[in-house]
């Protein structure tokens, strides 16, 4: 959500500007972080035709790592915060990015802080990301946070990129089979049982099974796309509702060999992200919080918001992430050994490094499984194909000659 703001700042200045956070107490929040006296915030509508628009909204991730590490580079070697940004200006000319730096450049000249600035666009800085350059901002650090988010940036980027491409593969077969098989049920199939219907005699069961099929959608293709579509956005819809983003996200991570996947790469993301946090200095609560949206899976939202709660009465991180299912003992051992020798970043960090190779392994093996699984199911078509169709028409050329 929007907010507009009236504030003055420590020397009493009067600024105006806007906000976007999840909720008014976090945008009172964002804005006192910032040394900001609230004198008045008020929520903005959004703009409806703006959320009707699918492009122009994001940025690639190639082009945020460049700009966070090229950032890191110009203040390390003490260029001015509205300097780096302006030369950064003349350098990205394409995409999303431009609009962003020009309203980043006009948010700090009016005497906005970096963070302040950056959580205007949460589409594009996550709240990690504005989380540790307010962290580096306190510090004097900045330079390192922004080479540290680099880092981390390429390593999710790298992470997206593997499961991606073993994805691509299956995708596109599974796609071209479709494809091929509304072109051969329209097309090719009908003239094919005609002549076993003028054959007459009795025809296999597999045989009458194609025929009735392809009369159907021969004459009613558009009712079995438009029950396609249907389905499709019933599921989206259902998926978009609370409660089945929560059954879906529970059916993700129970499925059998995939499900294991996903656990190790949400797994990777947790400690990734915590070791991130805690290595900029964010308070453990607050990481957590930030966490419990950053994971995208409801069932893994809901075990770290408890694990917050009890966190809150005094317990540590391993003992309130203990005794569940998806959070492994091998998990919540390594984090009370981080936790007792005062190593949770480093703990966390050589974690995510161990889940993310097995993330890699995994996908590995099962783009190796799919292929072989893959060319079966095409075998078991033409097997059906050629039972049902072509040996009927074999054996009436056999029987007239």
């Amino acid at each position: 959500m929007k907010f507009a703001y009236k504030a003055k700042n420590k020397e009493g200045q009067i600024k105006t500007g806007a906000v976007v956070a999840a909720d008014q107490s976090r945008a009172e929040q964002l804005l006192t972080d910032n040394n900001l006296v609230i004198i008045s915030l008020e929520q903005q509508e959004d703009n409806y035709f703006l959320k009707l628009n699918p492009f122009g909204k994001s940025v690639n991730h190639k082009d945020l790592v460049l700009f966070s590490r090229q950032l890191s580079t110009l203040i390390s070697a003490r260029v001015p915060i509205l300097q780096s940004l302006r030369i950064l200006q003349d350098q990205i000319t394409s995409g999303y990015l431009p609009t962003v730096l020009r309203d980043l450049i006009a948010s700090i000249e009016n005497g906005e802080s970096l963070s302040l600035a950056l959580s205007k666009h949460p589409n594009v800085f996550g709240e990690v990301y504005v989380s540790l350059v307010k962290s580096g901002e306190a510090s004097g650090s900045l330079d390192k946070s922004f080479a540290y988010l680099a880092d981390q940036l390429e390593k999710d980027y790298e992470l997206r990129s593997k499961v991606k491409s073993a994805l691509t593969y299956p995708i596109f077969v599974v796609a071209s089979l479709g494809i091929v098989g509304v072109l051969m049920f329209k097309f090719v199939l009908p003239k094919l049982t005609a002549v076993l219907e003028e054959q007459g005699g009795e025809l296999p069961a597999v045989s009458k099974g194609l025929i009735a099929f392809t009369k159907f959608f021969d004459q009613f293709w558009w009712v079995v796309i438009l029950i396609f579509g249907v389905l499709i956005m019933s599921v989206r819809y259902f998926v978009s509702t609370p409660n089945g983003r929560l059954a879906w996200d529970r059916l993700k991570i129970h499925l059998p060999v995939v499900g294991d996947i996903f656990q190790k790469i949400y797994l990777a993301r947790f400690s990734r992200n915590l070791s991130t946090l805690i290595m900029g200095g964010i308070p453990i609560i607050k990481a957590m919080q930030i966490i419990a949206d950053l994971i995208n899976n409801t069932v893994y939202k809901q075990i770290v918001n408890e694990a917050v709660a009890k966190i809150s009465s005094g317990k540590s991180i391993s003992e309130s992430l203990s005794g569940t299912q998806e959070f492994p003992t091998i998990v919540t051992q390594m984090i009370r050994v981080g936790e007792q020798t005062a190593r949770l970043d480093d703990i966390l960090g050589k974690m995510a490094q161990f889940y993310e190779k097995e993330v890699d392994n995994k996908v590995s093996t099962l783009t190796t499984l799919l292929e072989p699984i893959i060319m079966i199911v095409l075998g078991l078509g033409v097997g059906v194909l050629v039972a049902g169709i072509l040996l009927p028409i074999y054996n009436l050329a056999s029987t007239a000659t």
